[in-house]
């Protein structure tokens, strides 16, 4: 596969007739599915950018008049996943009509307030920026796309020449401007004076194309697409190499995720220095010839050219000076090589705001940089969630893939830095960002938990991602995993099959979560067995899997989290399940309770020698879960019935009328208490807190 767009010749590509056939005369549906399959592809636009539209008559609910409606996807939304929900329709009159009120380049905020006073459809989600650049178009269906191709063309030294060299008077070209409304008037005019043209290629921006049904608009589309990519494909071709030729050469796949998982927590740790980020990490063919090339100190410091590229990645990345054969294990010979990048980035940040900030400009945002690339390694991105990074990661893919093409054809340009800052910091682009919903409590954190296949773990698991963390599943059963993370939305989980009793098996789980998310802030060992043996039946083999699993599991897993921890410098969390019966005395239960006694000593050792780090060590104590614990599957049931000289079956009632509450305690339960040591009780450590409905005699104090 091209790292240019995919040829789309002779072929429909991803439109599926049946299904199109099936959605009839809907021009609306026809439109959505249009959109959704455009969307499906990140090289022909990007996640969140561009937009689709269609127009279509419809009975005036005031004048019962037929009106023309326009219907174009809403402010911040995804032609890939668009709905009926995700879209405005306005009267495609009055939106044209605005021309007689529009007052110039300084008007441009006020007529987005506008675009709501032609609203048609009452459920309409907010219109974008883009309203008026379809609506002055007078064609049934229109795209606005972002392909790699395309922006390469747009993004070339004499965009306007090449335009005409690959369609000839078939293609518009208009050049840059942001977006808005006179940018809409651009593009009428710009049709005005070549009729018949098929489409526009907006300089630096992207691409407008056209037809009278989504079909035609479809293919017309993937041609002229197909057209700049097939130009640019023969250009590399004739040049011979890309980006000058490699530089360096890359270390082995295995080499690169390993630096890369020692790496990633020092980077999340610096990035973090204003606010918590989460990590992504990409070594894909396209990224290391770009990386890896003679052209990358060129090119990087100039900047993405298309505006939906640099709002995601910030202007420019931060190109690491690392050799690729460097020494990572030395943490702190290595912050003291990246400290000082860092620190110029903001500063080189700073002085872009300053230089050219406007009187009502927003406040400064974080200066960390969002792209950091390690020739020979990857490129690793940061931002406040797992979706916003994978999505910036990709953007930038994008942005090589412009660069690549634009360098074929001629030479690559970029956005000078005060439109790149104008559209950063447009107030308009402030104010969505104002109106994003809060973050969750345990947004932008990376919590591991063991024995999370099932039970009290996945309960943990479930409530963490639920307050906003991203959760890495561990346990020994891959297919209580696979299950488990299937039941999370995308970006949010992540698993390692993990044997708490090897302390390899720990570390490969760690390096999931760093090259996953970057890092790691909470730790809850759930993970656990049980026997209720008498004294002279417990067997040295009962003894020794207690240990292992309950007490050396925890030692380990604490010892290497901590090591990522100090890595961030960001503190952390450490939750220990254990028991009760770590406090209290009961029959048959000597291997078991000495373990979660452990345990629980452990945890106040530990949160003594942490404090200083700001790592936090406590222990939750369940008591009587039955209810949707794996523990109760195994032969731990049948002993404690025998102990307390009962049936199995009547064990639920058993340990739901022996607390104080006289209540059943749940795996949620333990998740509730989970969730208030990491998130609520945030000036506690070496605590016990008991979740067990009240049983007096295993009080702390």
């Amino acid at each position: 596969m091209k790292n240019t767009v995919q040829q789309f010749k002779y072929v429909d590509y991803l439109w599926d007739q049946k299904k199109a056939a099936a959605l009839g005369d809907d021009q609306v549906a026809l439109f959505l599915y249009r959109s959704n399959i455009l969307g499906a592809d990140l090289r022909i636009t990007n996640y969140g950018g561009g937009n689709t539209s269609c127009k279509t008559v419809e009975k005036d609910p005031l004048t019962n008049e037929e009106v023309e409606v326009m219907w174009i996807k809403g402010s911040g939304g995804d032609i890939g996943t668009l709905t009926k929900a995700g879209i405005a329709g306005l009267y495609t009159e009055r939106l044209r009509n605005l021309k007689n009120v529009y007052g110039g380049l300084e008007d441009e905020d006020r007529m987005v307030g506008l675009f709501n006073h032609c609203i048609y459809d009452l459920d309409s989600k907010a219109p974008s920026i883009d309203t008026p650049l379809h609506g002055l178009l007078p064609f049934k269906h229109i795209d606005h796309l972002h392909p790699d191709a395309l922006i390469a063309v747009a993004a070339a030294k004499d965009s306007e020449k090449v335009t005409k060299e690959i369609w000839g008077d078939t293609m518009g070209w208009v050049p840059w401007q942001r977006p808005g409304f006179d940018l809409g008037l651009q593009l009428e005019k710009c049709l005005n004076d070549n009729p018949g043209i098929r489409g526009i290629v907006l300089g630096s921006h992207g691409l407008f194309t056209w037809g009278d049904t989504s079909y035609e608009c479809y293919m017309n589309s993937l041609e002229v697409i197909e057209m700049a990519s097939e130009y640019i494909e023969n250009k590399i071709k004739a040049n011979g190499s890309v980006f000058g030729g490699q530089k360096i050469e890359s270390l082995g796949k295995e080499e690169r995720l390993e630096k890369a998982a020692l790496l990633m927590p020092m980077l999340r740790g610096l990035c973090s220095s204003e606010n918590g980020m989460i990590g992504h990490f990409n070594d894909s063919d396209v990224v290391l010839e770009y990386i890896n090339s003679n052209d990358l100190e060129r090119l990087a410091p100039m900047g993405t050219s298309c505006p939906d590229h640099f709002l995601r990645t910030k202007i420019q990345p931060l190109v690491l000076k690392l050799d690729a054969k460097e020494d990572l294990s030395d943490t702190e010979a290595v912050l003291a090589k990246l400290r000082p990048a860092f620190e110029e980035y903001r500063k080189e940040y700073q002085s872009y705001y300053d230089l050219h900030k406007r009187e009502n400009s927003p406040a400064v945002r974080d200066a960390n940089p969002v792209i950091i690339i390690y020739p020979g390694i990857g490129m690793f991105s940061f931002a406040k969630n797992k979706q916003t990074t994978r999505v910036a990661n990709e953007f930038y893919v994008n942005a090589i893939n412009v660069m690549r093409g634009a360098e074929a054809i001629t030479e690559y340009t970029s956005l000078p830095r005060q439109e790149a800052f104008d559209i950063e910091y447009w107030l308009l682009e402030e104010a969505k960002l104002q109106r994003m919903p809060k973050e969750k409590p345990l947004s932008r954190k990376v919590a591991l938990v063991t024995g999370a296949g099932g039970g009290i773990g996945k309960a943990i698991a479930d409530k963490l991602a639920e307050e906003g963390a991203n959760v890495v599943l561990t346990d020994i059963a891959e297919d209580r995993l696979k299950e488990g993370v299937a039941t999370y939305a995308r970006d949010t989980a992540s698993y390692a099959v993990c044997d708490v009793t090897k302390s390899e098996s720990i570390a490969n789980a760690y390096k999931k979560a760093c090259l996953e998310f970057g890092g790691v802030d909470i730790v809850v060992h759930s993970a656990g067995l049980a026997i209720s043996k008498p004294l002279g039946d417990t067997t040295e083999k009962d003894w020794d899997i207690l240990q292992n699993v309950l007490v050396k599991g925890q030692f380990e897993l604490a010892k290497q989290a901590v090591a990522i921890m100090r890595k961030q410098n960001l503190g952390g969390d450490f939750i220990s399940i254990a028991s009760k019966n770590g406090l209290v005395s009961g029959p048959n239960n000597v291997a078991y309770g000495t373990a979660k006694a452990a345990q629980q000593h452990m945890s106040r050792l530990l949160a003594a020698e942490l404090g200083s780090d700001k790592i936090r060590v406590n222990t939750v104590n369940p008591d009587g879960v039955i209810v949707g614990s794996k523990i109760w599957e195994g032969d731990w049931a049948e002993g404690r019935a025998k102990a307390y000289g009962i049936t199995v079956e009547e064990l639920p009632a058993h340990y739901a009328k022996r607390n104080l509450l006289n209540e059943i305690i749940y795996p949620e339960d333990i998740a509730n208490g989970v969730f208030a040591c990491v998130a609520i009780l945030n000036k506690t450590t070496g605590n016990i807190i008991n979740v067990d409905g009240g049983m007096a005699n295993a009080f702390v104090r």
